[in-house]
Parts: structure tokens; sequence; C-alpha cells
């Protein structure tokens, strides 16, 4: 499933040739947002193959052919967290390249997981989001989520370091 976002903007499965790329753009985007990852974190989050292998990476791909985001969710049936509950699904690691913000990358990415939860006959998207990413938080509000605070709680992102992460949900 290919999605044309915009004459602009196409998304797409990640291809094994892209793991390496899109793997230091995600790094390189959380490492621009985040003050304080370990080296441990980042290179988890370039782990790009161990993301396929447990889910779907997409990936979003402008006019002249560059990786400008990704967004990792879970094959239908599965889930990626502990978050999603029966009927719902779940993203993370939403990443848009520093150079590409806000040219709605975040925004076509975010609807395109929504468009993919709807045809799969889930009823909600599910998505936690670091605290300080108040840009992403009204990115999601102005797309029609909302928080679910009855969901949100400290979580080990590493070993040893807990973030009090927002949770956020659109029914579908």
């Amino acid at each position: 499933m290919t999605t044309a976002v915009a004459p602009s903007l196409t998304i797409r499965l990640i291809v094994p040739e892209e793991y390496a790329a899109v793997g230091r753009a995600t790094a390189d985007a959380y490492r621009h947002s985040y003050e304080g990852l370990s080296d441990a974190y980042l290179a988890s989050l370039a782990d790009v193959e161990s993301r396929v292998a447990q889910g779907e990476v997409w990936v979003a791909v402008d006019a002249g052919g560059d990786i400008v985001g990704s967004v990792w969710m879970p094959r239908p049936g599965e889930r990626l967290s502990e978050l999603a509950r029966d009927g719902e699904v779940d993203f993370r690691q939403l990443a848009v390249s520093p150079a590409a913000r806000g040219r709605g990358v975040g925004e076509a990415l975010t609807r395109h997981v929504v468009a993919a939860a709807r045809s799969r006959g889930a009823r909600r998207v599910v998505m936690n989001s670091g605290p300080e990413m108040l840009g992403a938080h009204a990115l999601y509000l102005k797309l029609g989520f909302r928080r679910l605070t009855e969901r949100e709680h400290p979580v080990e992102v590493e070993p040893g370091r807990f973030l009090d992460l927002r949770a956020f949900g659109f029914d579908l």
C-alpha cells in the first residue's frame, strides 16, 4: 500500500536498502527533540531491522526522493506496546527530519496511520508522546486525538530512565 498524500509526498513501506538511513534519521530526529538520550537508546532508535521484524515501518518520501520521516506501526491484528488494547492500533517512533519539520510530514504520517487502522477495522488509534513534545501534542489534538490520562504512567524507556509519557487516542 502506497499513499500519495500530496503531490510532493508519498508514504510507503520501507525497503531493506533504506534501513540504515532511516535509522540514522530517526535517531537524529529524537536527538534534536530530546536531551540526554543515551547511546544505547539512540542505537535502539536506529535499529530499523528489529522494528521491521516486529511490525511495519512506513516512510514519507518527498518529491526529490528524500526520506523525510517515518513511523512504526504493528502488522494487522498485532500491537507494539502495552498501551494498545483489543480493537486498537498503536504507533511508535514517528520521526520527522529536523530539516523537513513544518512541511506537514508528521501530519501526513499520522493520517496514514489513522487510515490504515480504519481499513483494518480498528476502533481507535493510540500512541504515547514525551512530555516536552508540545508541537506534536498540538498536531495530535488538531487532528482529533484526545488525551487518555487514565493510561498515563511513568514508562521505562531504557534501563533506569523513566518518562511520564502522555497517552493520546483517536476514536475511529
